[in-house]
């Protein structure tokens, strides 16, 4: 094997945007990883069905389909 060509791999702190956090091992270099969803508020593990809404982007396509859902219905 070639000397100094793999990443170190060090511990890393997990936070979720929920507040959760957990330590895990990693290459990331700065040793934190910020992500959005977790096993603890992912709807899979939860549950419980929740939209994951990113910029309004469910609300637009349900406003744009609303006629469509609407003439199907008579």
């Amino acid at each position: 094997m070639k000397a100094d060509i793999h990443p170190t791999y060090v511990p890393t702190e997990v936070t979720c945007s929920c507040g959760n956090s957990f330590t895990t091992r990693s290459t990331v270099e700065s040793g934190r990883i910020h992500v959005e969803t977790c096993n603890v508020c992912h709807p899979f593990y939860t549950g419980k069905q929740r939209i994951l809404d990113t910029g309004g982007r469910v609300a637009r396509f349900q406003k744009k389909y609303a006629k469509v859902q609407a003439d199907k219905g008579k």
